[in-house]
């Protein structure tokens, strides 16, 4: 099961995890979502436009990765390692080129179990 940290981002929950788009496990595709059951990732995008300044959509994923990054490195998050969850991908974005170890962004928003449950306790199993 793959790491799934959350993290505050504004006034959004935000989970950020990697992908494999092969049998390599490189983790090429960086999903990044809304932990909420409103919101379809779009809130993301607009972020990156009106906080980060970006208009092209390479530089609102950029920055969306750069946000993601930069919680999992500073650890200002909360980490589900034995969590299950769903995510429900509302957007893929195929980068230009290679940025933070990724070629494709997606987004959307996912499902979590009660993570007042994870934080209280972050070794229980879910």
């Amino acid at each position: 099961m793959v790491s799934c940290p959350y993290f505050p981002l504004e006034d959004l929950t935000v989970a950020y995890t990697t992908q494999s788009g092969d049998e390599r496990g490189l983790g090429d595709i960086g999903l990044v979502t809304v932990v909420d059951e409103e919101d379809d990732g779009d809130s993301l995008w607009r972020l990156a436009r009106d906080l980060g300044s970006r208009t092209s959509g390479g530089d609102q994923a950029r920055w969306i990765l750069t946000q993601a990054g930069r919680a999992r490195v500073g650890e200002a998050h909360t980490d589900l390692a034995f969590a299950k969850w769903a995510a429900h991908i509302n957007r893929r974005f195929d980068l230009d080129a290679l940025f933070a170890n990724h070629d494709v962004l997606m987004t959307g928003r996912i499902a979590l179990p009660d993570v007042r449950a994870m934080i209280r306790d972050p070794l229980r199993r879910v």
